[in-house]
């Protein structure tokens, strides 16, 4: 059995991570309220530029244009959206294992945003293209542009043929759904509205330099979308990891106490005994 010194010092350290775990969950409380705010206040914008793209193509016949068809090379690239800290629970590795699961390492360029997420897809076998970890602290729709027109000169030059997007999409303050989603070639999802009848789409000047300006402009939005919403899964996430810390460790403590209470209360009857027994001894 542990002495009580023993205990009383694991107890204390253990108080001491609780403070910590409890004071981590009050500043991703405070950052969760404003990314989320962000991410709420920008999703029917991002929604809205989905939907308009793909309308524009189910009203589209016989189009032929680069970003719709694969790139001549057998490349991939992914956005990997993940944080630059830890303790937030299976945040970072959930991304790692979707890219990991659904995308061939020999085969597939990283452009990392976040560092957990960059050097778990290392260890993976994935190549890093380029690293944009610092974005992820403060996403602008700046960086987004940026980022779109890299990986679209890439895809024009025929270095990749296909553009993934893998985040973590804020459901709530408790679920966050890990998403790997195609950029491009962009790809018109079909549905109720492939039924109907409607008007063939009409571009002016013409198809190409329509698509040319519109494309990378969806692009943006959807990674600057996606940015957003995974700075919110990331407070989320770690709120909710140092919330479950926090209640573990109350609980350690407790047990430990009563531990400690048990040694104390068995020394002092010890030495009551001891007590006892040398006085009888001698009388």
């Amino acid at each position: 059995m542990a002495s009580m010194r023993d205990i009383k010092r694991r107890r204390d350290s253990i108080q001491s991570t609780e403070q910590i775990t409890k004071a981590m969950k009050l500043v991703s409380t405070v950052k969760l309220q404003k990314s989320k705010s962000k991410a709420e206040a920008s999703k029917p914008y991002f929604n809205l530029m989905y939907e308009t793209i793909s309308s524009v193509l189910q009203k589209s016949e016989n189009l032929d244009h680069k970003y719709l068809k694969p790139g001549a090379s057998q490349k991939k690239a992914v956005i990997a959206i993940t944080s630059n800290r830890g303790l937030a629970g299976g945040y970072n590795n959930n991304i790692v294992k979707l890219i990991n699961g659904e995308l061939p390492a020999q085969d597939t360029y990283v452009y990392a945003i976040g560092r957990k997420g960059r050097d778990g897809l290392t260890r993976k076998g994935f190549a890093i293209k380029a690293d944009y970890s610092e974005v992820i602290n403060e996403p602008l729709y700046r960086d987004a542009a940026d980022i779109t027109l890299e990986l679209l000169d890439g895809f024009t030059r025929g270095e990749i043929g296909e553009i993934y997007l893998a985040y973590t999409s804020f459901k709530n303050t408790v679920t966050q759904i890990p998403k790997l989603i195609k950029l491009l070639p962009v790809e018109m999802e079909s549905g109720e509205e492939d039924k109907k009848a409607h008007a063939l789409m009409t571009y002016e000047p013409d198809e190409e330099e329509v698509l040319n300006s519109i494309v990378p402009k969806y692009m943006s939005s959807l990674i600057y979308g996606a940015l957003l919403e995974a700075v919110a899964s990331e407070n989320g996430a770690r709120m909710t990891a140092m919330d479950n810390a926090t209640s573990n460790a109350e609980e350690m403590i407790e047990v430990l106490s009563l531990q400690y209470n048990r040694a104390r209360q068995g020394a002092i009857t010890q030495e009551l005994t001891e007590i006892v027994a040398g006085a009888n001894a001698i009388s």
